[in-house]
């Protein structure tokens, strides 16, 4: 055997050898005396795991570097996954919590397994697997979103051309009365830092947090999403805005709460804090983008902006801090956001887009047609729905329904917008531990 093909032989062993330990290390059965700590470990890997498959499915994990450089090595076929997936599912079983058990362990528990349970169905997908877009975000993200007819878009349309009057289709008026409140581009970093200021304040005021939190901003383009909250760890995000399209002033508030505070930067620092330092819980320090946990951090994200800006604050802020930032003139401010306010419906609209396209119903191009009725986008933004929504697919429920049913969850508490400091006081434990979509609903609730 010559040299050569003697260290590609090592090199393969290596190699079989590796893949076979970690699968080892995944289907590790439990010892006496074993429990979720040890259990979560094993989901945390798992994790890891199907990450080497789907480059978007790991958002963040801050655990041990050498857990995540052992599935880089190993890189466990899908089938291992599943298998491994498969037992930690019967031995968290094995470990129900009794009725006698305390809250937080039953939560952990629950959200292990419910989380575990969306692995096992994204690994299907990976794998071939087609669902409907119902069932899968049930599978993925524990939810299903109600349906919305389009005699509710039309209905909302009407009301919005009479406040738009003029020449040209809706969406044409719409566009043109919405370029007026366009942050310039040279502009746009000192608008969203101010927004964020703003923001932070009022968090603050009634979220402890820690000392060291912070985050950088970046501006990119020539991606599908809007904004994103990259968390690295360490109580730290990067936050990069697309520049791709126009950034409107409402918008530029939207995405400072949504991405910063009170929403995923928060989100994501009270977790680490509360539970992967301060409880030594593994599975919190890794983030899986298509599971249960996406639609608590988008929900609560989006509501933040009514948490932290109730009632008619989000207006007045905007006319007296974010309108001299972006050098726009502020007095149509209170009828913009009435305005876009109204178009809030249409929201629904992109969701309903997603779901025939997915289940086959619309092709891309009669999707993009029915955005920009029915959503009132442009050609350009909704050509970036389409490759969101090809990226993302059921993602889209996390917005608009996640948010309902925080608001709903919320609200039906008594934290409403005349009472904001029972909004906070109900909004906080939201943020600040793992919950489960389905134990937010109420009566009201599909």
């Amino acid at each position: 055997m010559t040299l050569r093909r003697f260290i590609i032989a090592l090199v393969l062993v290596l190699v079989i050898l590796a893949v076979a330990v970690y699968v080892w290390v995944l289907r590790l059965q439990p010892k006496p005396g074993s429990d979720i700590q040890a259990l979560a470990e094993r989901y945390v890997r798992l994790v890891l795991a199907l990450g080497q498959h789907d480059p978007d499915y790991v958002d963040a994990y801050y655990g041990p570097p050498d857990w995540r450089t052992e599935a880089q090595h190993a890189k466990v076929p899908l089938a291992e996954i599943d298998a491994a997936a498969d037992d930690l599912a019967g031995d968290l079983e094995m470990i129900t919590p009794p009725a006698t058990a305390n809250d937080l362990e039953r939560l952990r528990h629950d959200y292990v397994t419910r989380q575990l349970a969306s692995l096992r169905a994204r690994v299907a997908m990976l794998g071939g697997a087609r669902m409907k877009f119902d069932a899968e975000s049930k599978a993925l993200y524990d939810a299903v979103a109600p349906r919305h007819s389009d005699t509710e878009f039309e209905a909302a349309r009407a009301e919005l051309d009479k406040r738009l009057p003029g020449t040209g289709t809706l969406r044409e008026r719409y566009d043109a009365y919405r370029a007026r409140f366009a942050i310039p581009r040279d502009r746009l970093d000192r608008t969203f830092r101010a927004a964020i200021d703003g923001c932070r304040e009022r968090t603050l005021k009634n979220v402890r947090l820690p000392d060291d939190e912070s985050f950088t901003v970046e501006y990119v383009k020539d991606k599908s999403w809007s904004a994103y909250n990259w968390y690295k760890g360490n109580y730290r995000s990067v936050i990069q805005v697309n520049t791709d399209l126009p950034v409107h002033i409402d918008r530029v508030l939207v995405l400072a709460c949504h991405e910063g505070y009170p929403g995923h930067h928060v989100n994501n620092v009270l977790l680490e804090k509360n539970f992967v330092r301060d409880r030594g819980w593994h599975e919190l320090s890794v983030y899986p983008l298509f599971s249960p946990q996406s639609l608590i951090a988008e929900g609560t994200a989006d509501f933040g902006v009514s948490v932290a800006f109730p009632g008619p604050d989000r207006v007045e802020f905007a006319r007296t801090v974010l309108f001299p930032a972006a050098g726009l003139d502020a007095s149509g401010a209170a009828d913009y956001f009435a305005i876009t306010d109204l178009a809030h419906v249409f929201g629904y609209a992109r969701d309903e887009a997603a779901r025939r396209y997915l289940d086959g119903e619309v092709d891309a191009a009669g999707t993009i047609e029915w955005l920009e009725k029915y959503a009132l986008q442009s050609r350009p933004r909704a050509e970036q729905q389409i490759k969101f929504i090809d990226q993302y697919r059921s993602y889209v429920i996390n917005y608009t329904y996640g948010q309902d049913l925080v608001a709903r969850w919320v609200e039906s508490q008594g934290g409403v917008a005349s009472n904001p400091q029972r909004r906070w006081e109900l909004f906080e434990p939201l943020i600040s531990a793992p919950r489960l979509p389905s134990s937010l609903a109420t009566p009201e609730s599909p």
